[in-house]
């Protein structure tokens, strides 16, 4: 049997207590970033808010909401693809910066599935289709039955072109094949404010922003985009359960990291994030905004999002908008 030399044993020492206090070392250690798409003060922050608290009690680290809107969800998306994957970066992602904008710019610096590792996903957030309570429709079929003796009367406004309000009028159009007039808005509020008014017919909207006149009668609600009927709106049917099997869409926010983050933070993350979303009180609170805790594994949320690009792109395709 040959011995190494001592000097060779210290040496070979000295070269191995790097890896084992790194193999050693706690995570989180250190303030975690979570990077939101949006200006401070949306529903989203009130996510983070919630994660962080349940992540700092646990592991007596702060989680940091870096609020970085602009350019639809681009700039904060931006960002997160060129950090350094440390596990200490992570992005709040959403439909419209993974899987929307990609089939709508032909020029991003980064793609969603290569330059992300995904970690979780957070909350499915469904729309609700409302019209003004003068339309003659009660529910969705008999909105698409009017709408076809109808072709290009009714209109149907939107937050603005390209935005998931917009696609997801473009997803019933392809669904229940019919034919409406797009009117686009600088956002979802002076649509719903016209709506009210109005001045416009039909629009698909976050339940917390519409709720309150649904249940004061100003508006009628029709039908929710996902394919589970929503906690904060149990009374409204699915479009599926209405008779138009296959459609679904969510405005949804997940977790992701930078690309080749280890393997073993990101299951950490996604373990913590399961557990905090499970947790009774946080899914009440999480309703209460609108959205439905989907917690599930990294997994999961990949496939997610291949039929959700999938998705995008067939619709984005047959509304002949062409990337930019």
């Amino acid at each position: 049997m040959r011995f190494l030399h001592p000097a060779a044993l210290v040496a070979l020492g000295v070269l191995c207590q790097p890896a084992l206090v790194c193999a050693a070392a706690p995570y989180p250690a250190k303030p975690i970033r979570m990077v939101v798409t949006f200006p401070p003060g949306g529903p989203t922050d009130v996510i983070v808010r919630i994660i962080g608290q349940r992540v700092n009690e646990a592991h007596g680290v702060p989680v940091i909401a870096d609020n970085r809107g602009g350019a639809g969800g681009i700039v904060g998306t931006e960002i997160v693809a060129r950090a350094a994957p440390d596990g200490y970066t992570f992005l709040v992602g959403t439909a419209g910066g993974m899987t929307i904008n990609p089939n709508l710019h032909a020029k991003l610096t980064y793609d969603p599935f290569r330059d992300f590792a995904p970690v979780a996903m957070l909350v499915l957030n469904p729309q609700l289709l409302v019209a003004h309570p003068a339309l003659p429709a009660r529910n969705l079929k008999e909105l698409v039955a009017l709408a076809r003796s109808r072709p290009g009367q009714l209109n149907f406004a939107s937050a603005g072109a390209g935005t998931a309000t917009h696609l997801g009028l473009e997803l019933l159009k392809l669904t229940t094949r019919i034919e409406v007039v797009h009117v686009p808005y600088k956002g979802g509020a002076p649509a719903t404010t016209d709506l009210i008014a109005g001045q416009v017919q039909l629009l698909w909207i976050s339940i917390p922003s519409v709720l309150t006149h649904v249940q004061a009668g100003r508006l009628r609600a029709l039908a929710v985009s996902t394919a589970k009927r929503s906690a904060s709106a149990p009374e409204v049917p699915t479009v599926a359960e209405s008779g138009y099997e296959g459609f679904e869409y969510s405005n949804w926010n997940a977790l992701f990291a930078p690309a080749k983050t280890p393997p073993a933070i990101v299951k950490k993350m996604n373990d913590m994030i399961v557990r905090i979303l499970r947790e009774p009180d946080v899914a009440q609170r999480l309703s209460a905004q609108g959205a439905d805790p989907a917690p599930g594994t990294a997994e999961e949320l990949a496939r997610y999002m291949r039929t959700d690009d999938a998705r995008w792109k067939k619709v984005i395709r047959a509304a002949g908008l062409r990337p930019e």
